[in-house]
């Protein structure tokens, strides 16, 4: 599915470069968007959990940490 997408209030300067730097590299302006798109968020992937939970350990190891439990029971208590 293609989709389109419109991109409004660019400062004039910045529309400009996107200019040149299509020319530099052959391609019009609207092909020179996609594939400054395409290559910013092709480098863009969605970590997996398991990645995130492990940087997680690592941030918080050496941290006390309060077992669940005693915090669901704390919680229940003060109801």
């Amino acid at each position: 599915m293609a989709g389109s997408l419109h991109v409004r209030n660019l400062d004039d300067l910045l529309v400009a470069r996107l200019k040149r730097r299509a020319a530099r590299h052959g391609r019009s302006t609207e092909a020179e968007h996609r594939e400054i798109l395409r290559q910013a968020l092709t480098a863009d992937i969605d970590p997996d959990f398991e990645k995130l939970a492990a940087d997680l350990r690592n941030l918080t190891k050496g941290r006390k940490q309060t077992p669940s439990e005693l915090l669901l029971r704390e919680g229940r208590d003060q109801r």
